[in-house]
């Protein structure tokens, strides 16, 4: 693991290195990190020496000076880190050792920087994969696989605290926009956003005249649902605190039934897609409103 500044970091060693876990993921477990962190960034550096102490005293993880010595010592790679701003870099160091990488959210701060990672990736043939646990939550990845009944739209909710050093929806926005790109598929052309103190209400418009909205708030409950429109079914409520396992145990299963094979379930293009429309919402939250064109 490269990054130990976000609580994801107990939390997937956990799942991979505690056999007696309810929800454990056999398959590999994590035995190098390198703790890294921003400094100006409290949510990083409040949290790195703990999450540090906790890996090499509990977990028996050795503790590496530089990105490449992980790298170097391990078959893949997790990047960990909590801020955006810092993958790019980490990637490049550890790109030339050529493992499988897993770049937690948000995997980029702008589209420009994400593609970057990916031509590093496509050029030097690794493969790399990224996502929220939202897109593997049990209950929407049934919800979803239930017959052809096409989808006309879906509403999402969720929290939506802020972090200046990771604009607008990068912070936790993340979550919810994840699940609107699991649910209605790359393409969109137009987003908009209403923002208030406490919310933001943004909606999604396709080519074919399909809606999604999301909704962000500020002063909830910390609660994830979403209502996914069918054809023929109708509305169908997900709510996703009702999972059956741990939140991050279906990402860590997904992780490492690909990654180690050299393959991911997320192609490229559905990551990308996630920080376009996030920058297309930031973008319109600055212009009161104004409506912006998604580019592909």
């Amino acid at each position: 693991m490269i990054g130990l500044d976000t609580s994801h970091v107990p939390s997937f060693t956990k799942l991979l290195n505690d056999s007696n876990q309810e929800d454990h993921v056999p398959g590999g477990c994590v035995v190098a990190a390198y703790p890294g962190g921003s400094k100006d960034l409290e949510l990083s550096w409040g949290r790195v020496d703990g999450y540090t102490k906790d890996l090499r005293e509990n977990f028996g993880v050795e503790i590496l000076d530089s990105p490449a010595a992980v790298a170097e010592a391990v078959d893949v790679v997790f990047i960990m880190s909590v801020d955006g701003r810092v993958h790019l870099a980490q990637f490049r160091e550890i790109v030339p050792f050529k493992k499988p990488t897993f770049i937690d959210k948000p995997f980029a701060l702008n589209s420009g920087e994400a593609e970057e990672i990916f031509r590093l990736a496509n050029d030097a043939g690794v493969v790399v994969m990224s996502s929220s646990a939202m897109r593997f939550i049990d209950l929407l990845v049934d919800a979803l696989a239930k017959g052809d009944d096409p989808v006309l739209g879906c509403n999402v909710f969720g929290p939506m605290p802020e972090e200046p050093t990771q604009p607008g929806l990068f912070w936790y926005g993340i979550h919810t926009m994840e699940m609107v790109v699991t649910v209605m598929g790359i393409g969109c052309q137009e987003v908009r956003v209403v923002r208030t103190q406490d919310a933001d209400l943004v909606t999604l418009r396709y080519p074919d005249g399909r809606l999604a909205s999301l909704h962000g708030l500020r002063n909830g409950t910390n609660q994830f649902g979403l209502t996914i429109h069918r054809a023929e079914q109708g509305p169908q409520f997900i709510d996703i605190n009702a999972t059956p396992r741990l939140r991050y145990a279906a990402l860590v299963e997904a992780i490492m039934s690909h990654l180690p094979n050299g393959t991911t379930p997320i192609p490229p293009v559905d990551t990308l897609e996630v920080i376009r429309l996030i920058e297309a919402a930031n973008e319109s939250r600055e212009t009161d409103g104004k409506p912006v064109c998604v580019t592909q």
